[in-house]
């Protein structure tokens, strides 16, 4: 679907790639056409620091002189697949996403892509909460800074707390709101 406003024109499409170290990335409009250069400043305005590859888009986009460039993200959904890599915890795999426990609010310890995992650590509780790359990845999310807010959907599981979910703290207080006021 393309729609255009006083603003620009929304697209909707799939992140080709986005590398958080180079700053930028590209987007595939589902309508086809030029590859979209997105920004790692006009995701920052969104509220999150990196995006998934094959992750779904809303975006409003600009045409320049040098191509075609996202000038604001409006929303992000997680990739489409059902090949995830396995787990550990099985039981973990199979809860991930599907619990609705409370969103809590978080900072990220420390999160190594390479490793495939990290921590974070939530207001108020002493513990670390464990997050797995794969969850990061399905909550539509590629990597995680430092000190970076998120909201986290959190379980016991057999080691300690793992997330569910993870998202950028602005999601996460626009999804509160609107779980609110329905």
């Amino acid at each position: 679907m393309t729609e255009i406003s006083e603003l620009g024109e929304i697209v909707q499409g799939k992140v080709k790639w986005f590398d958080p170290v180079k700053g930028f990335g590209f987007v595939v409009s589902d309508n086809g056409g030029a590859d979209i250069l997105l920004h790692a400043n006009v995701l920052r305005n969104f509220g999150q620091s990196s995006v998934a590859d094959a992750a779904g888009v809303e975006i409003r986009i600009q045409k320049t002189t040098r191509g075609v460039q996202a000038t604001e993200v409006l929303s992000i959904a997680p990739p489409e697949t059902d090949s995830f890599t396995e787990l550990e915890d099985e039981e973990f795999l199979s809860m991930a996403g599907s619990v609705e426990t409370p969103l809590e609010p978080a900072r990220v310890k420390w999160f190594d892509k390479a490793k495939g995992f990290g921590f974070a650590n939530v207001f108020g509780r002493p513990e670390d909460v464990f997050i797995h790359v794969e969850i990061l990845r399905r909550s539509g999310l590629a990597d995680l800074q430092s000190g970076e807010a998120v909201g986290l959907r959190v379980i016991e599981g057999k080691r300690g707390r793992m997330a569910t979910i993870v998202s950028s703290w602005e999601t996460a207080l626009h999804d509160t709101v609107a779980e609110i006021e329905a």
